[in-house]
């Protein structure tokens, strides 16, 4: 049985059990250990610990005489802490501790099928008695041990649901959690039955109805997740399908607004055509009227001359020969009938119908939760609002890279042990959330390569965004292969009045 702490994989097990801690209670009365024990717990909140009531029994026999140590499953220091809750009858505890914070555990809310595959985490006592060499060895920080089985039925014992199981699980399991597949809590360990004469042994999980309960009456938050334990490579395949068809529907709306933008092109031209044709039969139409008039214009001066009214023959011939002239001008100057457009609308109409840049503020959008595009494991899925700005400025404070058409933003914050990558796409109004649940020693190597990154606010500078980008794909080689976690959602526009939702610290 080795010791050695797991490798910071993305591994939902391997998650939780930076969760997992060891619980130890020691009595002192007159400067001399009179009682030991230990356990398992994980923490629900950063300083608090649930475990099993019996796994600090050593309290109600030597009241005021008791160290309740919390050894977490990484690091180099222990930490002391105290019970603030305590339900002797449905045997859980509440412990809080004073100081690192620790990554949490999310409890898994819906039902679980029998035969469903289960992990318990723990300090089995009977590892520790053949591997520990001294007391010492109890309050060092080490990984837990994982033992997985099927999920056998719920039953009831004194009173309380529990969740019979065949992980294999020994004392000093009890307090530890039993999870899903995905690395989500569903019952605490808290009682084996004894295998004789051949028979099978099992092991008892208080059901999450009770966890949740206790922690409802204690007045203690925690994570919830009802959705059920998918794959993250099946939740891939199923959001790279959804993807590739908004794609497709988004070049198919292109296509169509090309085929109105001809439509319409053509009936702009049909249209400017009769216009054309129409002006220049009346032109010519006027021009022959011009003509005619100024001819009998012309005969009227004769006729005029003939009766002697010289000065009114003059003026009649003056009208006609200009009437005629205007004809004649008017016939030269003739329209050729060739269509004119405005400026303006020639470029609406000759403009190629493109795809939308990337760069174009689409202002503030709700974002909704695609469940079935998502894998969950301990995140909220509320919906968001979000307000895209200019070249990839998210809510006018938070700096996005590009990454082709799309957007990312990676965070590394400085306490939690999660890199989240976020990422945006203005042509499907699709907003991802991928999170990598990881170990202690790897954020501190991700967190010095964040260190480098600069550019913290909104900047219009290229130059600026590609260093962004550039620091960020460091960071995501760095990452493993799949995330933990993948929360997608569809933006449409916001109704007036929204406001943005708080965006996490730009780490």
């Amino acid at each position: 049985m080795l010791f050695a702490a797991a490798p910071a994989h993305a591994d939902d097990i391997s998650a939780t059990a930076r969760s997992v801690v060891r619980v130890v209670t020691i009595a002192i009365v007159d400067d001399e250990v009179v009682g030991f024990g230990h356990g398992s717990g994980f923490a629900v909140a950063p300083n608090r610990i649930v475990t099993n009531a019996h796994v600090v029994e050593l309290l109600s026999r030597y009241p005021g005489n008791v160290v309740i140590g919390i050894v977490p499953s990484e690091g180099s220091k222990s930490y002391q802490g105290k019970v603030i809750a305590l339900d002797t009858a449905h045997d859980l505890a509440l412990i809080e501790f004073t100081g690192k914070p620790i990554p949490t555990s999310a409890i898994y809310t819906g039902p679980v099928d029998e035969g469903s595959l289960v992990t318990a985490l723990g300090y089995p006592g009977n590892v520790d008695m053949a591997t520990a060499k001294s007391a010492v060895d109890y309050i060092h920080p080490l990984s837990p041990i994982r033992s997985e089985g099927v999920f056998s039925g719920r039953r009831q014992m004194s009173g309380t649901a529990v969740m019979l199981h065949t992980a294999q699980i020994a004392r000093g399991n009890s307090g530890g959690p039993l999870l899903d597949p995905c690395g989500r809590v569903i019952g605490v360990n808290s009682a084996i039955t004894r295998g004789e004469e051949g028979d099978s042994s099992f092991g008892f999980a208080i059901a999450n109805s009770e966890l949740t309960a206790f922690l409802i009456r204690a007045k203690q938050s925690y994570a919830a997740v009802g959705t059920p334990c998918t794959s993250i490579a099946d939740i891939d395949k199923v959001d790279a399908q959804a993807e590739a068809k908004a794609a497709a529907l988004a070049d198919e709306a292109r296509r169509t607004a090309a085929g109105k933008a001809l439509v319409a092109r053509d009936a702009a031209w049909i249209a400017a055509r009769d216009a054309a044709d129409r002006h220049r039969e009346n032109v010519m139409a006027i021009a022959t009227l011009l003509l005619v008039l100024g001819a009998m214009a012309i005969g009227l001066g004769g006729l005029l001359d003939a009766q002697a009214l010289r000065r009114g023959a003059i003026w009649a011939w003056g009208l006609g020969a200009l009437m005629m002239v205007g004809a004649v001008v008017l016939f030269l100057l003739r329209p050729t009938g060739t269509p004119m457009l405005a400026t303006n609308e020639t470029a609406k109409i000759d403009a190629p119908v493109a795809p939308m840049s990337s760069s174009v503020p689409l202002g503030k959008m709700v974002c909704s939760f695609v469940p079935e595009r998502s894998r969950v494991v301990s995140s909220s899925t509320e919906d968001t609002v979000i307000d895209w700005g200019q070249a990839g400025c998210m809510n006018g404070r938070t700096q996005y890279a590009e990454n082709g058409s799309k957007w990312d933003r990676i965070l590394v914050p400085a306490q939690e042990q999660t890199v989240s990558v976020l990422q945006f796409d203005p042509a499907t109004r699709r907003y991802v959330t991928t999170r990598y649940f990881l170990g202690s020693d790897q954020m501190d190597e991700l967190r010095k390569i964040r260190s480098q990154v600069t550019l913290k606010a909104c900047s219009p500078d290229e130059a600026g965004r590609a260093n962004l980008a550039s620091q960020q794909a460091a960071i995501r080689t760095s990452l493993p292969a799949r995330p933990n976690e993948k929360i997608v959602y569809q933006c449409t526009p916001a109704p007036a009045g929204a406001s943005s939702s708080p965006t996490p610290s730009a780490g």
